[in-house]
């Protein structure tokens, strides 16, 4: 599993990778820990039962799923755990990567975290951005849990997760946030988190979207190109011709 092909990246980034996720992992676990045990611990660290998934595995499997999003119970035959470990390991590893950020083609030392982040890049290098949403297949909620008919995409007609991926002109990501469940539309999620205000401060940003993002066209048309819309059924020759 820690192929290259596997999980994307080169065996000599891969143990860097491990070794900068270890600490800030330990950390976590200690806080989780001790909440849970409402004191300090009474044994040596390393003490009681060893964990089913060493720490370098649960970042490799968390890279598999992110690269192909395969099934948790399918890595789970594959490590002889209970799927539940893989979902858990997933959970832990995946808020530290996305604290990382993401790195800017050829400047090693910048890293964008936020979308602000993103804006600032994009207004001081020329990047023109392109926006769009993906969704994801997630396992259906609980049955009584509130907001589970969220998660419905009126899309996919499926129980989904959706994000927000920017990249610049050249395909190369940038950004992939605004996480929210499938139900809710692409402008919806983006305006939770503020792109409209970002818009408004840095007006010499311009961006391409899809179809789902009309409205931001509108409401930013010198900043945001997005496709037209479809003619209606019936149009004239002529309207459909325009497109």
């Amino acid at each position: 599993m820690s192929h290259r092909i596997c999980t994307g990246i080169s065996h000599r980034t891969l143990g860097k990778l491990i070794e900068e996720l270890a600490q800030p992992w330990l950390a976590q676990q200690e806080s989780r820990l001790r909440a849970r045990r409402g004191r300090e611990r009474l044994r040596a660290e390393g003490a009681g039962p060893g964990r089913e998934l060493p720490f370098a595995d649960r970042v490799i499997v968390t890279l598999v799923v992110l690269r192909f999003q395969l099934p948790h119970a399918a890595l789970a035959v594959f490590y002889g755990v209970h799927r539940s470990t893989i979902t858990r390991a997933v959970g832990e590893i995946r808020p530290l990567l996305a604290a990382r950020g993401f790195a800017v083609p050829g400047q090693s030392g910048l890293r964008l975290r936020t979308l602000a982040d993103v804006f600032a890049y994009a207004a001081a290098e020329g990047v023109r951005l392109r926006i769009d949403g993906t969704e994801v297949q997630v396992r259906r909620p609980q049955a009584g849990r509130p907001g589970r008919r969220a998660f419905v995409s009126g899309k996919k007609r499926q129980n989904t997760g959706k994000a927000t991926a920017i990249s610049d002109q050249d395909g190369r990501l940038l950004w992939l946030g605004a996480f929210r469940p499938g139900w809710m539309h692409d402008i919806t999620a983006l305006r939770t988190e503020g792109i409209e205000d970002l818009l408004r401060h840095y007006p010499d940003v311009t961006a391409d979207v899809d179809s789902g993002y009309q409205g931001l066209a509108r409401d930013f048309p010198a900043q945001i190109t997005a496709p037209p819309k479809k003619p209606k059924t019936g149009a004239a020759p002529s309207q459909v011709n325009e497109r």
